[in-house]
């Protein structure tokens, strides 16, 4: 099926940002996932980029109140690897044919990546509302959303890549931005250190971002 609209929705709209997460430590997973869901950011992207990222999933879905999603999505096997992780939605990098194909036979929504006005009609003419800009700091950042806005009113984004708190909320004030996606929650140093106490108050510091 084409993406389901509300669900995505409901989704991306239980935070203003969207942790991206590139972990490959399963042991840290869960108290990662916990810090995050009680500094606000229950939404979660674990993206299939480390070896352990499916297990990461796994162990991320067992913490109450957390909605995990794959990231780096890019074939029909990562989405059934997805699936069987328990991930509740999936994040690609671009939207190619065979991608939102391979898409319409998933029980859970797709947010295709996309990083020009042409690839976005091609996502929307396949019942696509909302879609990830990427790498949106590379691309232009804000200005070239708020450019998007309106000759393409229907569709809402969630800009990734690049992107720190004040830029964020330079992006969230923007009427097609439903949320962000970001990495600066989970500084290298506090993962290293097991530090989650930090970690969660930076997570609350950016739920506080869409107020």
């Amino acid at each position: 099926m084409p993406q389901d609209a509300n669900a995505i929705r409901s989704i991306l709209s239980l935070a203003p940002v969207v942790p991206v997460i590139i972990l490959d430590d399963v042991a840290q997973a869960r108290p990662l996932a916990e810090a995050l869901v009680a500094g606000g950011l229950p939404v979660l992207e674990v993206t299939l980029r480390t070896p352990n990222a499916l297990k990461v999933m796994e162990e991320m879905a067992k913490v109450s109140g957390a909605i995990v999603g794959s990231g780096t999505v890019r074939n029909a096997a990562h989405m059934k690897s997805s699936v069987d992780a328990g991930c509740r939605f999936m994040v690609s990098p671009g939207a190619s044919p065979r991608l939102l194909d391979a898409a319409e036979d998933v029980a859970i929504p797709l947010l295709p990546g996309i990083g020009t006005p042409t690839e976005a009609m091609a996502a929307a003419e396949r019942g696509y509302s909302f879609l990830k800009f990427f790498p949106a700091e590379a691309l232009g950042g804000a200005p070239v959303l708020k450019a998007f806005a309106s000759p393409l009113p229907d569709i809402t984004f969630c800009p990734t890549g690049g992107i720190d708190p004040a830029k964020a909320k330079t992006y969230l004030a923007l009427p097609n931005v439903i949320c962000v996606g970001g990495s600066w929650i989970m500084p290298a140093d506090a993962l290293a250190s097991g530090d989650f106490a930090r970690i969660e108050a930076l997570a609350k510091e950016a739920s506080a971002l869409g107020g």
